[in-house]
């Protein structure tokens, strides 16, 4: 099999009004997805069984967990601990890398 280059920010496009995803690998052991995120956009709290990590590749985002929210720019990761209700919500334009780990 041959391997590909992947250039995160370059990976998914935003779209006005939507969150855009592109999962880039999956196994049984878990997912990674890249997401973009036009201004306004998020996803509501929920809560998920499995460990995630999240990293901003563009922008920024504000990261709600247990009701703290978190404050996240480009570069910067947090963990999103499995069955803890979490949130996400931009006020401008961001991406960010997901990877879930069964």
């Amino acid at each position: 099999m041959q391997q590909s280059i992947l250039t995160l920010k370059d990976s998914v496009k935003y779209q006005d009004g939507s969150v855009v995803s592109k999962e880039i690998m999956k196994t049984d052991r878990g997912t990674v997805t890249v997401f973009a995120f036009d201004a306004g956009q998020g996803l509501s709290e929920h809560i998920s069984p499995f460990n995630v990590l999240v990293q901003i590749i563009e922008g920024e985002a504000q990261i709600n967990i247990e009701k703290i929210a978190h404050t996240l720019t480009e570069g910067q990761m947090i963990e999103l601990p499995s069955n803890k209700p979490h949130s996400l919500k931009s006020n401008k334009r961001f991406k960010m890398l997901l990877i879930m780990i069964r």
